[in-house]
């Protein structure tokens, strides 16, 4: 299943002719065009801007966008299009035959009206085809526009999977850097709290300074600070959770679908166990690590909020 980005733009054209009968409208050059375009949104958040004689497709379109899509701000913008005023239509009988019933009605009532000239007979012509079949051909081309904002979403998704991929590799090399930092870090320690308590002794004297304690219970007493000191700044568990994390991404990003919200929250987690990393750190290697590592999830993070 694809990864669909919540950025898209997608437009689609429909002629309102669409049927062996529909050659007035299609004379008189009515069509629609449809655009659909998305940027990111916590929810669905569908916005409409139509003409006021399509208004009653609202509803219809909303149904249609709302099946397609899940997230993402949504606006659907829907133009007529009609030839220039010189581009008459060729009427219709149906057409005439309407038009010569409403004017016998209109002059049994008035009958001083003046009759229709042969222009103001086009005109309802041509106004009469561009509007009746618009319907049909607004749904029709908002339907086209919707796959065609799923394909573009769908595209601009797999460049998303890609820019993950790529820092989440980055995010393991440094887990694999700091991993040894530790030891390396207890050991320095151990051998800085040893150097002090043998100076301290030296200088005291080492009855003195150990108060009836030998040199060696002073040696297993620093020995069990620098133990100590390493559980304090033991990193193990925070880059266990930080692999399991990215290993979950990676499965969410292989599966696809709708996974951002999910994605989000372990965005998140990630940047928990960084900053636990960089708190405990006791090196400057740690911190650098630290950095870097809240760098790619930062980056991840705006990733992650344009995925639907």
């Amino acid at each position: 299943m694809s990864v669909y980005s919540m950025t898209g733009f997608a437009h689609a054209t429909q002629g309102a002719g669409t049927g062996p009968d529909d050659t007035a409208a299609r004379s008189a050059g009515a069509g629609v065009t449809v655009e659909v375009r998305s940027v990111n949104s916590r929810f669905l958040d569908l916005s409409f801007r139509l003409p006021d004689e399509l208004r009653g497709l609202e509803p219809a379109l909303r149904e249609l966008v709302g099946a397609a899509l899940k997230r993402g701000k949504v606006e659907v913008r829907v133009a007529p299009q009609r030839e220039a005023d010189g581009a008459w239509p060729q009427p219709q009988p149906d057409q005439l035959m309407r038009l010569a019933r409403l004017e016998s009605t209109v002059t049994g009532w008035l009958p001083n009206a003046r009759p229709l000239s042969v222009n103001e007979a086009l005109a309802w012509c041509r106004q009469g085809a561009a509007t009746e079949r618009l319907d049909d051909a607004v749904l029709a081309a908002a339907r086209s526009a919707i796959d065609g904002l799923r394909e573009a979403r769908a595209r601009e998704g797999a460049r998303l999977v890609a820019i993950l991929q790529e820092r989440i590799a980055r995010l393991r090399e440094l887990a694999a850097q700091a991993a040894p930092l530790v030891p390396a870090v207890v050991q320095r320690q151990q051998q800085r709290f040893l150097e002090r308590w043998t100076e301290a002794l030296q200088q005291a004297g080492a009855g003195a300074a150990s108060g009836g304690v030998t040199g060696e219970a002073q040696r297993d007493r620093a020995l069990n600070e620098a133990a100590a000191y390493a559980l304090r700044i033991d990193v193990a568990e925070e880059l266990g959770r930080l692999s399991a994390h990215l290993d979950e991404i990676s499965r969410l990003l292989k599966a696809g679908g709708e996974l951002g919200k999910r994605l989000d929250f372990l965005i998140q987690e990630l940047h928990r166990e960084a900053n636990t990393l960089g708190s405990k750190s006791a090196a400057l290697e740690l911190t650098n690590v630290s950095v870097e590592m809240k760098v790619a999830i930062e980056q991840m993070r705006e990733q992650v909020q344009n995925i639907e």
